[in-house]
């Protein structure tokens, strides 16, 4: 049996205790300032119980000091999902471009300087970044600029930097007399970059990974299960029993077991199905995935593919193929194959490493290959990787896959074209209405992170937590003062909640 989290914590302080807990997990940094004054003080008012129950149940490390809050989360997998931090202010993802400049910018602050101008800064990390085949820095270049400063706005959001004079805007106008001054936090710094092993003797992304159940003893292969466990369950929304390993599923399957746990130290509530188990949060406040919800044309827009789906799969007349899920350890393979691409041979990154993330027209298989994540030993591999053989070859216990429903693209293709003409191209805003098959893309990916569908080559697989969104019903469009007309899902059956613990924030 997994430790009871919050086992001293007094019946009236739940829920303040959990409201705590979902913090934690759903920001990578706390500070007096962010995500909001009083936070940090709310936080330190459980931190040793938090350090106990996050340890004892995840295995993650929280690092609380008076200034600053940072758990140190293991990683089982590697998935898309975990860059959602790193983000501009306009909400754009970070390109490698900006990931690289944010590792020299950390790495270009000495101890010994307590504050530091942009200038200087882009001075000393200039030439690294020239040194670099592929990356470099021309400030005559904007999409440099507009890098560098996407970079310090993300920086001073967590107080790594504090700007004390100047303005980035005078020294982006112009480099030459332009200049601001920033105050460096050490302490900030480090701990935002952690990694869990020595990056310089890594020769593959695979030794970031945890390394569990290589203990001889039977009870700590279980505690290690039961870890492996809960971080699946609250760090994706819903977890299927088929697709990770048969220890990992047993401990799911556990009555008052992991699920239950979670449930005590973050209050979502556990939905139990056949085929897997996830954490429901009603509020909608402990995911980076709301839905469904009023988060714009791709959310509604999802939601009523699902409506659409679920007409394909009740109609007797008609009957979609069946073909069984692909096992995810070949989409984890790929994606560590893929980064492993962009390591420097010789000093020289590949050109195909440099290219935009998310370039789904030029590189479709890269996009969907990245979909979800795996639970896999990462102890089995050499310095080349983990062996990320499929659940099973090896006489690991699973069953044989499940045949799951097969929506062929043309289908997909048919439901938005019918989308558009029923509820017409304005309801899906100025960005989409002129682009429907950009917008089922999305709305398709968005799926997928949710794990409601799965890509596959020439369509999409519906997954089982899908069944839980049947009633969603298409609703007609209602016009909001501004005239903007939008797709009210609350009112067509939808519950609100998200359809697991996504707490990747």
């Amino acid at each position: 049996m997994p430790p009871q989290p919050a086992a001293a914590v007094q019946l009236s302080d739940l829920g303040s205790y959990q409201s705590v807990v979902r913090l934690v997990l759903t920001h990578d940094v706390i500070t007096a300032t962010r995500p909001r004054p009083g936070t940090l003080e709310a936080v330190l008012r459980w931190a040793d119980q938090l350090a106990r129950d996050l340890r004892d149940v995840l295995g993650y490390t929280l690092i609380a000091t008076t200034r600053q809050v940072r758990l140190i989360r293991r990683i089982d997998a590697l998935d898309a999902t975990q860059t959602a931090i790193f983000t501009a202010k306009s909400g754009r993802p970070f390109d490698r471009r900006r990931l690289a400049y944010l590792c020299l910018f950390l790495a270009s602050f000495s101890r010994s300087r307590v504050e530091i101008s942009l200038a200087d800064l882009v001075r000393a990390f200039t030439p690294t970044a020239n040194a670099i085949d592929g990356l470099g820095f021309d400030p005559v270049i904007n999409a440099h600029k507009a890098a560098v400063v996407d970079v310090l706005d993300w920086l001073a959001d967590r107080g790594a930097l504090r700007l004390s004079d100047g303005s980035v805007e005078s020294w982006t106008a112009d480099t030459d007399r332009g200049d601001a001054l920033y105050d460096i936090d050490h302490d900030i710094c480090a701990a935002l970059f952690r990694p869990a092993r020595p990056v310089q003797h890594l020769t593959s992304a695979a030794g970031l990974l945890d390394a569990t159940f290589t203990s001889a003893r039977r009870t700590a292969q279980r505690e290690a299960a039961a870890q492996r466990a809960a971080r699946a369950l609250i760090e994706y929304p819903v977890v299927y029993y088929a697709q990770v390993e048969p220890e990992v599923a047993e401990a799911l399957r556990q009555p008052g077991g992991v699920a239950e746990s979670l449930a005590r130290l973050t209050g979502l509530a556990v939905e139990r199905r056949a085929e897997g188990v996830l954490l429901a949060d009603a509020g909608g406040k402990f995911t980076d995935r709301p839905f469904p919800g009023r988060g714009g044309a791709v959310n509604r827009a999802a939601g009523l593919l699902l409506a659409k789906v679920a007409d394909v799969l009740e109609d007797p007349d008609q009957r979609p193929a069946r073909l069984p899920l692909p096992p995810e350890a070949a989409d984890q393979r790929d994606l560590l194959e893929r980064i492993d691409a962009a390591l420097p041979l010789a000093g020289v990154v590949t050109e195909l490493a440099w290219s935009a993330p998310g370039d789904e027209e030029a590189y479709p298989e890269r996009v969907r290959g990245s979909a979800g994540p795996v639970t896999q030993d990462a102890s089995r591999g050499g310095p080349s990787g983990p062996d990320v053989s499929a659940p099973g070859a090896s006489g690991g216990g699973h069953a044989e896959p499940a045949l799951l429903p097969f929506i062929a693209d043309s289908t997909l293709h048919s439901m938005i074209t019918d989308l558009y003409d029923e509820v017409g191209a304005a309801s899906f805003t100025v960005t989409w209405q002129h682009d429907p098959r950009g917008l089922l893309n999305a709305a398709v990916a968005f799926l997928a992170d949710l794990r409601l569908l799965r890509r596959v080559p020439g369509g999409a697989l519906v997954l089982p937590a899908a069944a839980r969104y049947r009633n969603i019903k298409l609703a007609l469009p209602v016009r909001h003062a501004e005239g903007q007309l939008a797709l009210d899902l609350f009112g067509s059956g939808g519950n609100g909640s998200d359809p697991g613990g996504d707490g990747d924030g």
